[in-house]
This record gives C-alpha cells, sequence and structure tokens, in this order.
C-alpha cells in the first residue's frame, strides 16, 4: 500500500499529516510526503511552528497511479496554498479521475473545490467549510468521519479530534485499493 500525503510547503496541521502517516507504516504500507517543492515543508501546530519534515517527491514528478490512495491533511494555510498551485490540484483531481480513495481532513477539503470534485458527493469537514462545500454542489455534514461511496471513496474528518476515527475509515479503504492487497 503506497498512500501519498500532499501538504504545501508551509501550514501543514503537523497531526493531521503524522497521524495519517503513522497509521499507514503500523499498516505495512509506505506513506510519500508529496509537495509542490523539493526541500522539506514547515508544519504548525494550530498557529505556532512546528517541526519540519523531508519531501520524498513533488507533484510535478509524480502521477496519482504511482499510489493505492492519497491522504490530504488540513491546517488552514496548507489548503489555501495548495489550491493555488495546479500541479497539487491536478494531481488531487488525478486520483477521483482513476476512481482511487482519498482521505481529506479539516481544512483540506479546500482542495476538494478547487479541484472541481465536490459535485454530488457528501462529506464532512472543519465548520467554516460547509458554506464553500455546498457552493461547490457538495452535501456537507457534521460527523466525525464520513465515507462517501462515490466514484472513487471520499473518507473525510473535521478536525484533529477525529483522527482516531478518520485513521480507522481510511485504512481498509486504502487497503481494498491495493493491488497487494488479501482483503
Amino acid at each position: 500500500m503506497r498512500i501519498a500525503l500532499l501538504t504545501a510547503p508551509e501550514g501543514v496541521e503537523q497531526i493531521e499529516l503524522t497521524e495519517p502517516w503513522e497509521a499507514v507504516l503500523e499498516a505495512g504500507g509506505e506513506p510519500v510526503l508529496v509537495s509542490t517543492k523539493r526541500g522539506r515543508i514547515q508544519a504548525f501546530n494550530h498557529l505556532d511552528k512546528a517541526d519540519t519534515f523531508p519531501v520524498d517527491q513533488i507533484v510535478a514528478d509524480v502521477s496519482a497511479e504511482s499510489f493505492d490512495g492519497l491522504v490530504l491533511p488540513g491546517g488552514v494555510a496548507n489548503p489555501d496554498a495548495l489550491r493555488l498551485d495546479e500541479g497539487a490540484v491536478s494531481f488531487v483531481r488525478d486520483f477521483f479521475d482513476q476512481g482511487r480513495p482519498v482521505a481529506a481532513i479539516c481544512h483540506a477539503a479546500w482542495t476538494l473545490v478547487e479541484a472541481g470534485v465536490v459535485p454530488g458527493r457528501v462529506l464532512t469537514s472543519w465548520p467554516s467549510l460547509q458554506t464553500d462545500i455546498r457552493n461547490a454542489g457538495g452535501t456537507w455534514v457534521d460527523e466525525q468521519v464520513h465515507v462517501d461511496q462515490g466514484p472513487n471513496v471520499l473518507i473525510t474528518s473535521r478536525k484533529p479530534d477525529d483522527l482516531k476515527a478518520f485513521r480507522e475509515a481510511f485504512l481498509p479503504e486504502f487497503a481494498k485499493a491495493s493491488p497487494k492487497s488479501t482483503s
């Protein structure tokens, strides 16, 4: 199971990156940090700088075909920066076009809105995004985690407090998508 975790060079909520990363590792998978620039990304604990993490690959050099799933961590600045990068937006859109599972938490739904993949889908997010989701043609629900079984599986959660439920929902879906899966 090879899973891309897409972040901007700065602004990702650290726990929303590290918890899914650890979950993929614990499941025997390979997490890959993908960003828009080479080097290291700067994570945050809400508004305070936290740790930095090395970028494994940049969006210009990868495609959705190389991965079994995609995790979009939140943080307010992270998805706001990603939605301004056409390469990142195209990378996200490719997962939907190819029917691969995507998991997004908190403010990450902004990137989904920008990619044009929200119409007809049911998802949750940080509550302040509900109008954006509705305006983009989606249905917003206030749930700890929501799994939408559309043309591809879309797993969404609201906030860091939902990370346990988020990981319990996305891991089985990613495992099903992996060609090496026995489930």
